[in-house]
Order: C-alpha cells, then structure tokens, then sequence
C-alpha cells in the first residue's frame, strides 16, 4: 500500500549518526496524542546501554484546544518537575546543559535536525498560533520562562524515533509502525529508489521515509456511513482517513456510532436511547478495548461498563453479546486494514518472499510503538496474525513484528545524544 505521494516524504533524521556507544545523560520529551511523555535516559554505551526513567502525563481536554502558550507552557512546568526529581543513577557532567530529543508526532515541514514547523493539527488537537511556526521554539521559548536551563538538540518525529530506538536495539529492523492514538510508518530506503529526493545524497546510500500514512486516502478503503459521517463531524474533515479506521483516537467513536444506530433502529438498549450515547466520543477505545475483553459467562464487566458510560441500568444478555461482536468486528477490522499497510511497507523492500535459490534468510523486524497496540491484546494479535496470513507461511518465518518498548523516547534520546552540541559521539 502506498502512502499518499504529497505526504510522503525523506526525513533529514540521520540515523547513521547513531553508532550505539552513545555516552551521558538525555531527556526526551513525546508530544503525540491525549498522553505526553517525559524521559529521562542515560547512555553507557555497548556495554551497559540505556537506563531510562519515565512519567506520562495526561493533557487536559481544554489545552488540546486552546492556544499555544497555554500548552507548552503546561508541557515545561511538567518537565520542569521532572528533571527535579534527578536520582543518583543519573549524572550530568559538570558545566553540561541538558539536552533533550524532542519526538514531536504531527505533520512537520522540518528544516533541521533541530527545527520544523508546524503543518496542520490532528488527532482532536486544534490549537491557535501554532500552524506554520517553529515547534522547537514554541517550546525552547516555554522553557526559557520556566526557567529550565535546558536545549533541544534533535526534533524527531514519534515514527523516525521508534525506528530510531528499534535499531539501536535490534539490527534488522527495516521499519517502524506507530499504532496509538494516531498512527504513522517509517521504513529505511535506498537513495536510489526515490526518485523526488533532489538534495545531497547521504553516504550510507539510505534514507528515512516517513510515510504519514495516517492520511491514506484510497476508494479501495471500505469506508462505511458511520466512518463518512464520523469524517465529515471531525476537526479536520477529509483528511486522515485511513487513521480514523485503525487508530485509538477514534475506534471507540466508530463503536458509539453503530451502537447508537442500534439503539435507534432496534431499541439495542430498550424504548429509550441513552442520551449519553449520543455524546461524540463518549466511548473511548480504552473502555472498548475492556469490554472486548471480557471473557465472564454472563459478560458483567461489560454491561458495567455500559452502566458506567452509557448510563444503561440494566442491559439484556443479547444486548451485551451485540456490544462485543460490534466491538470485535471494528478491531478486527482496523487491525487487518493496519496490517495491510505493514504488508505494504515488507512488500516494498523486497522482504514479502522468501528466497528460492537456497540462500539463507534475511530476518526482517518491524517496531510497533503506541498504547493501542500495546494494551489492546485483541487489536494486536490480529495485527500479527494477518501480516502472517498476507505473507504466506515461508516468507512469515523470517518476518517479525514487535513492541519496541517506548522506542521512540529512547530514539529522541539517542538523537539528542547524536547531535549534541558537546560532540558525545567521536
């Protein structure tokens, strides 16, 4: 599957920078979905690797839609407290500034290792003053009036620094899927085989793809009236479509949306509709993901789960196994349609067939990083099984899918470290 072409782009990440015997002490900031994530890590080297330490802290809905200043300056007084809390695994050489990988996931036009800016908002963000400005100084200029003496030294986008982190830990990852609140795909590619790159060929001959492929946009993808009519209510109607079939930001919202047409059209719920279902995205995909998971006889915690959300007293058993099947069908759903695009990116490398003339074969890893993939245990399962499935038996054997394991903070970490204005690495 191809992305769409004015969206995919060459990313001026250099991952070659990234020798693993990085050394010292770096902080990461992920800014990406509901949650942000601020990381602290320490390098040792091929030896003893990375230590990291970590918080994740929730977004407050109103600064998802307020203005920049407000924003960033909640995300530095929250980084700002972590760096406080400093133990003594972590050590900063005297007279160092920190410095911190920025893992920034929305569209960028980046102009550096260390500078981009902002194309447009996605995943329910929409925030004032902020589109066409320099993120890396949104946020360097919050710092400065917290009073946090520290300097971001690499932007990255969450994708580029999951395969970022996926390599530093495993030599044959080609690739790296961010299944989250949103979604995006980053794989390596040879210079030779893009034919829009018209800057200075890197020496390794590769290059980082970064696919935004949350903004696919096909005939061939099985939109339904409950996508089309969540598409046209969203912030950003007409873009981001295959994210809005496969991302944690808006599966529950596409359950809501048939149960609310059942509850209509075949009294789902009894004579009276819940008025709290008619509420957009009152059905997260967190509470989806439990109810889908719930493997009691008479299904309680999901019909808790609908008293809770939905304000449903007392649901019929039918009721609640029509609740699961819907739930099923829409993961099973998003995870095959992701699956398909990690199908395409294996495909695409040449990686989709395993040899025939009896040499050995070429292991090949895709990182997957994100909440929805990693909590989601019915979502990512059906991922793997359907890559495998795309693949056919021999060429699967050689092929792996993994969580990487906050990849993309120890890859802006790692990043940082690269591009230190201290030169770490020799």
């Amino acid at each position: 599957m191809n992305s769409s072409s004015k969206l995919q782009r060459s990313d001026p990440t250099n991952l070659t920078a990234v020798k693993r015997d990085e050394h010292g002490l770096f902080y990461a900031l992920d800014l990406g979905g509901t949650n942000f994530r601020v990381l602290r890590v320490q390098l040792g080297g091929k030896e003893k690797r990375a230590v990291q330490q970590y918080e994740e802290v929730p977004i407050p809905p109103h600064l998802m839609v307020g203005t920049s200043t407000e924003l960033f300056d909640f995300i530095a007084a929250e980084l700002e407290r972590f760096v406080e809390t400093e133990g003594d695994d972590f050590h900063l050489p005297e007279g160092r500034h920190r410095e911190l990988g920025f893992t920034f996931s929305f569209p960028v036009h980046q102009t550096s290792i260390s500078s981009g800016t902002l194309v447009k908002w996605t995943k329910g963000f929409c925030i004032n003053g902020t589109v066409g400005e320099d993120v890396v100084a949104e946020l360097s200029s919050a710092m400065e009036r917290q009073g946090l003496d520290m300097k971001v030294t690499a932007l990255v986008n969450d994708t580029v620094g999951t395969l970022a982190g996926g390599i530093y830990a495993d030599n044959d990852v080609v690739a790296a899927v961010i299944l989250g609140t949103g979604t995006n795909a980053a794989y390596v590619e040879h210079v030779d085989a893009i034919p829009k790159w018209k800057g200075p060929l890197p020496r390794s001959g590769n290059m980082v793809i970064n696919m935004e492929w949350g903004n696919f946009k096909s005939d061939k993808l099985p939109r339904s009236d409950y996508d089309i009519a969540l598409d046209f209510e969203s912030l950003n109607p007409g873009e981001q479509m295959y994210e809005k079939m496969i991302s944690g930001m808006y599966l529950g919202e596409v359950v809501r949306r048939i149960l609310l047409r059942l509850a209509h059209d075949a009294s789902l719920f009894g004579d009276v509709v819940p008025s709290k279902l008619e509420k957009l995205f009152v059905l997260r995909t967190p509470d989806m993901s439990a109810m889908h998971h719930d493997t009691s006889h008479d299904l309680k915690h999901l019909g808790a789960k609908l008293k809770d959300i939905l304000g449903v007293a007392d649901t019929s058993l039918e009721a609640r196994y029509i609740t699961l099947h819907v739930c099923d069908k829409v993961a099973e759903r998003g995870a095959r349609l992701a699956a398909a695009g990690i199908y395409g990116i294996v495909k695409k490398l040449g990686r989709d067939r395993a040899p025939t003339d009896g040499s050995p074969k070429q292991r090949t890893v895709v990182a997957i990083d994100g909440g929805l993939y990693e909590h989601y245990k019915k979502f990512s399962s059906r991922v793997e099984a359907t890559v495998a499935e795309l693949l056919g038996e021999a060429a699967a054997s050689s092929v792996v899918v993994k969580m990487a394991n906050d990849g993309s903070g120890i890859g802006a970490a790692l990043l940082a470290a690269s591009h230190s204005q201290y030169n770490v690495v020799e």
